[in-house]
């Protein structure tokens, strides 16, 4: 029997945008909801329009659906790790959160929103854990939460079924996302022993697909390693010339204006060189306007072209 990779648009959106009882499963073993608090239902909620581009990844959530009790779920397959990730979790979140009242109606309907990231990527290399949770909590008294979003990243290269004592599905769904793909020929018999996971792995079989799928499938992953190309030779590129550049200057005006001051004015200008050099660098790449915003952080009235 021959798999696809679990971590594709294609694959993830068959697995858990169309089937309520897995992505039920998923949340469930991976969200930190506490005893009693379980989804049992779920309704699936309109997805928003894909933009054109190879990832579709920078404003696009995958999954969003709601349970009986009204509280929203996002779910994301994230590639590729950029800087400006967790701010554009935390807007899909507050925008579902906002979206749940009409005018006029009173904050009490308010229902929490959690947004579960998994990250195909290490975005924490300082820390050791690959589970990452944030809420809104009180500085001092940890224990005082204001209920309503919840951001959970996953780092998927971190995880190894030896390195966190969890519950059997949180392990068993990781162990899914993380060792199936096109190699994999025989599954692990704790995977099959899993009526979820051995359901999702029937979706996952590569003759459950059309050949128009199967074409799209694979220019999915040429897209990704075409972006993640441009990505670190824009970054590397515009590290070498940006911070030369900014240093050098900075060196020049230090002289003039006092060392210390010369030295942060220099660095600060070194960032700025070096965030227009990656964005010359991408346009020469061909990469779009709205990603180079999202790669430097620049304005577009910064931009050199």
């Amino acid at each position: 029997m021959k798999y696809l990779n679990p971590r594709a648009d294609l694959t993830f959106k068959r697995i858990f945008g169309e089937h309520p009882d897995l992505v039920i499963s998923l949340l469930n073993a991976l969200l930190p909801l506490k005893a009693g608090e379980e989804i049992t239902e779920i309704e699936y909620l309109p997805s928003e329009l894909v933009p054109d581009n190879p990832l579709r990844k920078f404003s696009i959530v995958d999954v969003r659906c709601r349970d009986m009790q009204g509280r929203h779920f996002l779910v994301e397959m994230q590639m590729l790790w950029s800087p400006e990730f967790r701010q554009r979790v935390l807007f899909n979140a507050s925008k579902a959160y906002v979206r749940q009242l009409d005018t006029g109606e009173g904050y009490g309907l308010l229902q929490p929103v959690y947004s579960l990231n998994l990250v195909n990527e290490v975005f924490e290399p300082e820390l050791q854990g690959y589970y990452h949770h944030y809420a809104m909590v009180h500085v001092e008294h940890t224990d005082r939460i204001i209920e309503g979003l919840q951001l959970i990243f996953v780092e998927l290269p971190k995880f190894t079924p030896h390195t966190y004592a969890e519950k059997r599905m949180h392990i068993l769904w990781l162990r899914f996302l993380t060792e199936i793909n096109e190699t994999t020929r025989t599954i692990p018999e704790e995977l099959l022993e899993a009526p979820e996971i051995k359901k999702a792995l029937t979706v996952l079989e590569e003759s459950a697909f059309t050949d128009a799928e199967l074409a799209g499938y694979e220019h999915f992953w040429d897209g990704i390693s075409v972006e993640k190309t441009l990505y670190n030779s824009a970054i590397r590129r515009g590290l070498v010339e940006g911070k030369a550049e900014g240093l050098a200057e900075g060196k020049v005006e230090g002289k003039a204006e006092g060392l210390i001051e010369g030295k942060a004015e220099g660095l600060a200008e070194g960032e700025k060189k070096k965030a227009l050099t990656i964005a010359k660098q991408a346009k020469e790449m061909g990469m779009s306007i709205d990603n180079i915003l999202l790669l430097t952080g620049l304005k577009k009235e910064e931009l050199p072209f």
